[in-house]
């Protein structure tokens, strides 16, 4: 899910494929901190979905939060943004009305006086596909306007594969690569992101949690398994050719053991949560 002009399009199929992985792994202890802090406004809540993609983040919140609530979900995809904006939800936690609108547009652009007003910044599986100067605009738009932020899903590039496999660590270090690369004339922060996000808010005075949320792939979850590692290996390839041939093979003996059910994968990722106050960084809990 994307927001930011010249990061790459998403199929609708894949980011469907992945919410139910997704609203597996999200961390629900966030959610504590965040209602304290959202109850101590007055009125309704007004909740700014940064690269909604298809609106899972929507979806999910919600009905976790009371209402009432105004949503804007925000993408540069025309397509994503329909989809997003039809399948909200119309009631919150406590049963009173959830209403959304669409805006399309580039998140970088976002300032502290758009936000002005908005109870809550919100993404998914976003961070890593900024740069550091967009990050730093983004933790200085929410922080001026006094504003929380929920920045869920950010991959670490942390991965464990059970069975283990001898190319692994020369696939894992090619899709990295990738995920840092430079397109378009912006470079990519990839897993760097979280410690970059964590930096640039608590110095801007915010108050920032981690909480890991990784998915676990295997058994039902066949289909985004198969499809993950696909997208992997191309990446990886794309990155460094050199290892085409070698992850042909690779890529065969990972979709028969996931085929056969032996393929047990965790991808890690990392919840933010940044609060408006002093700055405290925990943490993130062991695995």
């Amino acid at each position: 899910m994307r927001g930011a002009v010249g990061s790459p399009r998403f199929r609708p199929d894949w980011l469907e494929l992945r919410e139910p992985a997704d609203a597996a792994a999200r961390a629900p202890e966030l959610l504590r901190p965040l209602r304290e802090v959202l109850a101590a406004g007055a009125g309704g809540l007004v909740i700014r979905d940064l690269g909604c993609g298809t609106g899972a983040m929507g979806r999910w919140l919600a009905v976790r939060l009371p209402g009432p609530q105004h949503w804007i979900l925000q993408d540069h995809d025309p397509e994503l943004l329909a989809r997003a904006g039809s399948r909200m939800p119309s009631t919150a936690a406590d049963g009173r009305p959830v209403t959304a609108v669409t805006a399309p547009g580039d998140l970088t652009a976002l300032t502290a006086e758009a936000l002005a007003g908005t109870s809550l910044v919100t993404a998914s599986a976003l961070l890593d596909l900024l740069t550091r100067d967009e990050l730093e605009s983004l933790a200085a738009a929410c922080t001026g306007a006094g504003c929380p932020a929920l920045l869920a899903l950010s991959v670490t590039g942390r991965v464990d594969l059970s069975p283990a496999d001898p190319l692994d660590a020369a696939l894992a270090a090619a899709f990295d690569a990738h995920q840092r690369r430079t397109t378009g004339g912006r470079r990519l922060l990839g897993p760097d992101a979280v410690a970059a996000a964590t930096e640039a808010f608590t110095r801007r005075g915010a108050r920032v949690t981690a909480r890991l949320s990784p998915w676990r792939l295997g058994g039902p979850e066949r289909a985004l398994t198969e499809h993950w590692l696909r997208g992997r290996v191309a990446a990886a390839r794309a990155q460094r050719p050199q290892l085409a041939a070698a992850a042909d093979g690779y890529l065969r003996r990972r979709l028969a053991a996931c085929a056969a059910g032996e393929l047990e994968v965790k991808v890690h990722h990392t919840d933010l949560l940044a609060l408006p106050g002093p700055a405290r960084v925990p943490a993130p809990r062991p695995a």
